[in-house]
């Protein structure tokens, strides 16, 4: 569905009087196939939203090449348009339309009749929930009943290729995790592909066949969640100590379980990550016990796309957000 080689994108500015050539994205390969969840995250500034707006032909890339649904975005970026629904952040419903007025207008840009667009657009709406909406006006409604409408009037020309772009933001969690069904549904319901930005890291989590992460122009990870999470060598240990001057017993434990994680150490706090927590974890309780060494308390974690994102890019992307 989106094929893209070397994409790269330059802008020319200027600081004072020397004028500067700026590289937003600087040589970017994807590839998204048929009926794939991807995401695509990035710190700000990292390139993410040029991409997009690339591959949506909302910009003329400087170099490289890319298909989206089949065509050449730079030769033929009409068809492109045709073939795609596009969800920006900011939404694109006005406040005074009737929220079916809206949806009708929408297929009648794409050149669908109006009977058509109707009967398309209702049936969008008993599948996102948005029964006995079709009379009343967008600013009525609530965000995350304003965000399927939005995904509604992206899909109202039936594309097979959905770009959303940060398409929970602002939603209280009830509202996210009502939208998150009706992301995945698209897929298996309708058989879309989704091209998705975000940056709340559990929805790339709970959503994403596949995550794309894009840093200084350039991607730098691309994987499954759970593969990306298992490049975070192992699950951490964290030991809160009774007494802190059982600190550096504890971390010579800690430190005997196989694998390469550096035990730290912080007052009563001794943290190290290994390949198998819970496989280890009855064996270190017997040895600490045995050597006198009192807990507070034991916590395990697994890996997260956000540890991913701090290794990759050396940033939080809930910092970021």
């Amino acid at each position: 569905m989106i094929h893209a080689r070397g994409l790269a994108r330059t802008f020319n500015t200027r600081r004072g009087r020397e004028h500067i050539t700026v590289t937003a994205v600087a040589g970017v390969d994807l590839n998204v196939e048929e009926g794939e969840i991807v995401g695509f995250l990035g710190p700000n500034g990292a390139g993410k939203t040029t991409t997009l707006r690339m591959l949506n032909t909302l910009l003329k890339p400087t170099a490289g090449t890319a298909t989206v649904a089949g065509f050449d975005v730079a030769r033929d970026p009409v068809a492109v348009r045709r073939s795609i629904g596009y969800v920006s952040q900011s939404g694109s419903t006005g406040s005074d339309a009737r929220a079916g007025e809206e949806i009708v207008d929408h297929g009648l840009l794409y050149g669908i009749p109006r009977d058509q667009a109707t009967l398309r657009g209702q049936e969008l709406f008993e599948q996102l929930d948005l029964g006995g909406m079709w009379t009343r006006q967008p600013k009525t409604l609530s965000g995350g009943q304003r965000r399927r409408l939005d995904i509604a009037m992206g899909l109202v020309h039936d594309p097979k290729l959905i770009f959303l772009d940060e398409p929970t933001t602002g939603l209280d969690p009830q509202a996210r995790a009502n939208l998150w069904e009706h992301i995945s549904a698209l897929r298996t319901q309708r058989g879309s592909t989704i091209f998705l930005t975000t940056h709340y890291l559990d929805e790339a989590d709970a959503l994403c066949d596949r995550v794309l992460v894009i840093d200084r122009g350039v991607i730098v990870a691309s994987d499954t969640p759970d593969a990306l999470k298992r490049q975070i060598s192992g699950d951490l240990i964290e030991l809160v100590l009774s007494n802190p001057e059982h600190a550096a017993v504890a971390a010579e434990r800690l430190a005997r379980i196989a694998g390469d994680g550096v035990v730290s150490s912080d007052g009563n706090i001794v943290s190290r990550r290994v390949p198998s927590a819970g496989s280890e974890l009855p064996s270190l309780l017997r040895e600490l016990d045995a050597a006198g060494v009192a807990l507070q308390s034991i916590e395990v974690r697994r890996p997260t796309l956000d540890d991913v994102f701090l290794t990759v890019t050396g940033r939080s992307l809930r910092e970021e957000a």
